[in-house]
């Protein structure tokens, strides 16, 4: 059965070519202009992924995603935000609050469906493994904790994702620009910079176990035990 997608816009005009879009590309997608609309689908059928505006008429966006991630029943739902609003502020208030990507109008319909593809695939957790172990490195997936000698490591939630990608993965070398695409998104608008920093910081959290992430000159990362 095709993906269904939930697009919650009030602009008429920018609805109905998402819709569209969604529907050519072969998704399910269902349309709402306003919020009481939205949570009335809701209760329906939930939906694979959400396209949530933050100015809506009657609720706005961000007080829409606060009430899906409080609710154990939509807290796992991807949801990226569209919207006119394109300031670093309400980018990152979008991104902290646990929003997956954020696409700021004007937007390519091709932009919207890369960034569609590149959150489902970060957050189909049923296409994931759930524990992971490389070296002295146990990463759990399901509860989102990484152990190293059996005491817990905190990680921001980007090192998180940089260190399972590393490690389901393993023994691969993977580039830069594959893991800007895995963790940051195919839009993200980076640098392969980003990556050495975290990478940087997520060894030095890793303490001796940082080792096992090796540098690849001129290539990328791979994680592995010498063998």
């Amino acid at each position: 059965m095709a993906q269904l997608i939930y697009c919650i816009e009030d602009d008429d005009n920018i609805r109905e070519l998402v819709i569209y879009t969604l529907q050519s590309a072969n998704y399910q997608a269902e349309g709402f202009e306003n919020a009481e609309r939205f949570y009335k689908g809701l209760k329906n059928r939930k939906p694979d992924l959400i396209l949530l505006d933050i100015m809506l008429p009657d609720e706005d966006g961000i007080s829409i995603l606060k009430k899906l991630k409080a609710n154990q029943d939509t807290r796992k739902l991807p949801v990226i935000m569209l919207t006119a609003k394109a300031s670093e502020y309400d980018k990152i208030k979008g991104l902290d609050l646990g929003a997956d990507d954020y696409v700021a109008k004007p937007f390519g319909v091709m932009e919207l469906i890369s960034r569609i593809k590149a959150v489902m695939r970060r957050t189909n957790v049923s296409e994931r493994e759930n524990v992971l172990r490389i070296g002295n490195i146990e990463l759990d997936n399901e509860k989102h904790i990484v152990l190293v000698e059996g005491e817990q490591v905190s990680l921001t939630y980007k090192e998180f994702e940089l260190l399972y990608n590393l490690m389901v993965n393993h023994d691969l070398v993977m580039s830069r620009e594959k893991l800007l695409d895995l963790v940051w998104n195919t839009g993200y608008e980076g640098e392969s910079r980003t990556v050495d920093v975290h990478i940087g910081s997520l060894r030095q959290k890793l303490g001796a176990a940082g080792s096992l992430i090796q540098t690849i000159r001129g290539v990328g990362y791979k994680i592995g035990v010498a063998k």
